[in-house]
């Protein structure tokens, strides 16, 4: 699938290749499962329909079949541009999850840090106080 461009919200040096390329993956992911929505499932089963309708009328097949092909050419090109615009809208949000995420990381690095460094602090205090 043809990636979208994309004009993101998160700030570009704080992204690293690696968040970015998965960031990427998982809206490429998301957007293939979801482009196939009941829309583009009604319309394939209205050309369907209309393909049997006009076989049942005797109508020729070099008249259905060039119907036929356009309709569902026509599905593939709703389902191809809803991927599109559903790929731009999934990668921001990955994006901004993953930063969430290493932001969490970085948030709780700090606090282990901070709570090593008093409780090194205490022990001395302990230990002075014991001596």
């Amino acid at each position: 699938m043809e990636e979208a461009e994309v004009t993101s919200q998160v700030n570009p040096e704080q992204v690293s290749p690696e968040m970015e390329q998965t960031a990427a993956q998982r809206a490429r992911d998301r957007a293939m499962a979801a482009r196939w929505d009941l829309n583009i499932a009604i319309f394939l089963f209205a050309v369907l329909i209309i393909v049997v309708i006009l076989l049942f009328q005797g109508i020729r097949i070099e008249i259905v079949a060039p119907i036929a092909v356009f309709g569902l050419a026509m599905v593939w090109l709703c389902g191809w541009r809803r991927g599109r615009q559903l790929y731009g809208r999934f990668y921001d949000e990955e994006l901004s999850n993953l930063e969430l995420e290493l932001k969490k990381v970085v948030k709780g690095a700090v606090e282990k840090t901070v709570e090593e460094t008093i409780e090194e602090k205490v022990q001395k205090a302990l230990r002075e106080r014991w001596r």
